[in-house]
């Protein structure tokens, strides 16, 4: 592949098979930094195929032909410079939903299952209501999208600042049926009224820190939807600002990192004074999930 084209040897009397280029990109990514080497090399190999990654087990001792090499080559060489293998793909599962991803957008992250997870119950647990829910921030839309999917009958809403966001976005509504209105405007400031959920998961990397992170993020991903600043909470700061004077919330859910988790809750109480913030734990049993009650 130059992977240079050395990586995955040329069709001579015995085409190489599914499973020798498999093993042999998963060495040359791990040569290059992935840290899921295989698993990069099994998704990269399917989508170059057109085939579900469970089919590849079914077909290790398939032959490939030159054009199908050189597929499989431009998209390993892709990833060996660091390209997450989302935006090659451009497609991340996100609560067992295929979502639409390109570098307008972040990532999503499982780490944000655990807000969608509380939102969903409580939710759920207001049956009857004409419930109105707002995603500040939105990004791809995995948020707004899947709560309007796991819970038809709320209206949802969503917001984000970059137009090229928001047209991820509503292709991700259209493509998984859900009903979302989508905003151009930054966090709350263009929506008014009572809202029975708030919901975001604002950027919370520091400006030290993100010279630091993995080269997948750092130089592939919009910093726009990554950067809180020197301390991590200017985003929360603009955030709880923008809903002051502009919406009345009954319940106010953010992800954070699980460092910053008391600042963002001394924020909230500073903001809105009387709120009552529980700490939901993600899967780690760290705090990922700022639960607060602000009526």
């Amino acid at each position: 592949m130059t992977l240079p084209r050395g990586m995955l040897p040329e069709v001579a009397s015995t085409a190489p098979t599914l499973i020798d280029v498999l093993r042999l990109s998963t060495t040359y990514l791990g040569d290059h930094g992935s840290s899921s080497a295989r698993l990069d090399s099994e998704l990269l190999c399917a989508q170059a195929l057109g085939l579900r990654r469970i089919d590849l087990y079914l077909q290790f001792d398939r032959p490939l032909d030159e054009q199908e090499l050189t597929s499989i080559r431009e998209l390993i060489r892709r990833r060996g410079k660091g390209e997450p293998v989302a935006y090659i793909t451009g497609t991340r599962e996100f609560y067992g939903r295929p979502f639409r991803v390109t570098p307008d957008v972040l990532v999503p992250r499982p780490d944000t299952e655990t807000l969608v997870q509380c939102a969903v119950a409580y939710l759920r647990d207001r049956p009857g209501a004409e419930l109105r829910v707002a995603d500040l921030g939105t990004g791809s839309g995995c948020i707004a999208v899947t709560l309007g999917a796991e819970v038809p009958a709320a209206r949802v809403v969503a917001t984000d600042v970059s137009p090229a966001a928001l047209e991820v976005a509503r292709a991700n509504a259209t493509a998984l049926g859900a009903d979302v209105e989508f905003v151009e405007c930054s966090w709350a400031d263009r929506l008014e009224g009572a809202f029975d959920l708030v919901v975001s998961n604002p950027p919370y990397v520091t400006t030290e820190e993100l010279e630091a992170v993995d080269r997948d993020v750092r130089d592939f991903e919009p910093r726009g939807a990554l950067l809180g600043g020197a301390d991590g909470l200017d985003a929360y700061r603009s955030l709880l600002s923008s809903l002051r004077g502009h919406v009345t919330a009954a319940r106010l859910m953010l992800e954070v990192d699980p460092r910053h988790a008391n600042a963002v809750a001394a924020l909230a109480s500073e903001t809105f004074p009387g709120a009552i913030t529980t700490p939901v734990p993600d899967l780690t049993g760290r705090t990922r999930v700022l639960d607060v009650e602000l009526q």
